[in-house]
């Protein structure tokens, strides 16, 4: 799989610093370079290319200004790269894979790359089962419901994950709703449990309580955290990468830069 990059940036010597970079991930081409958010536009819709690794602050259109010059157009994957940490949540909301920060570090390009790869992987894949799915129902009609069967399964499997957990805390028995518990800590094999009013102390282990939620709403910010995104009221920048969810108690709660696409997921 070939991933047909474009750079843009108004600095000549960051284009030059992304493509030493870029020479060690030999699956990137490089199809363009520009220099300014007009060209960029010009250039995404002529090349289609399946990656834009694009600067935020240029003269006249900014790297904003570019991915909302492409709504017309199916846009690619769009990676910011800034100086500022503080357009992060912007970057987020634009729907990028990610955002480096300048100088760009080889350790985290190739993190970005990796996230990319990925996604562009699932995208093609759903492209050829829907070209699988046209060519059944005009030469086997049939394995189109077999296939829509299947799909149905899958929903039903999601009814797996626990609607209540029992915490023997205390001395007592508490039968806690999945939907209040807004966050866990893990301290060693304990779980700390809070549902916003009431904190709880259970003992298990972080991965064996993973696998009784729902991943579609809780996910893992931290190392030692566990949150439910439904219960995220608002999303902070931090430094570094980082960024603070707030939550409906009005706790926040740190979320490290390996576990920054729970945040896209959250914002998109």
């Amino acid at each position: 799989m070939t991933i047909r990059t474009i750079l843009v940036d108004d600095e000549p010597l960051a284009i030059q610093g992304l493509e030493i970079r870029l020479m060690a991930h030999p699956d990137v081409e490089i199809v363009d370079r520009c220099q300014n958010g007009r060209e960029a536009i010009r250039s995404i819709k002529t090349h289609k290319p399946d990656l834009v690794l694009l600067d935020i602050q240029m003269p006249g259109f900014d790297g904003f200004s570019v991915v909302q010059g492409l709504m017309e157009v199916e846009p690619p994957l769009f990676v910011f790269v800034t100086a500022y940490s503080d357009h992060a949540l912007r970057a987020f909301e634009a729907q990028a894979v990610d955002y480096l920060m300048k100088p760009v570090e080889e350790s985290r390009l190739a993190d970005t790359l990796d996230r990319v790869r990925q996604r562009l992987s699932d995208k093609r894949g759903a492209e050829e089962t829907e070209k699988l799915k046209e060519v059944l129902a005009e030469v086997a009609p049939d394995a189109v419901d077999d296939m829509a069967g299947e799909a149905n399964a899958g929903d039903h499997a999601s009814n797996r994950f626990e609607k209540l957990i029992n915490i023997k805390d205390r001395g007592q028995i508490f039968r806690v709703d999945v939907d209040t518990i807004e966050r866990i800590d893990a301290a060693g094999d304990y779980m700390c449990i809070y549902t916003g009013d009431n904190t709880l102390i259970l003992r298990e282990t972080m991965k064996d309580l993973e696998k009784r939620l729902d991943p579609r709403r809780f996910q893992r910010v931290h190392r030692s955290t566990i949150v439910n995104l439904d219960l995220v009221k608002q999303v902070k920048p931090h430094t570094n990468g980082e960024c603070f969810l707030v939550l409906g108690s009005g706790a926040s709660v740190k979320v490290s830069r390996s576990y920054r696409d729970v945040v896209a997921r959250f914002v998109h």
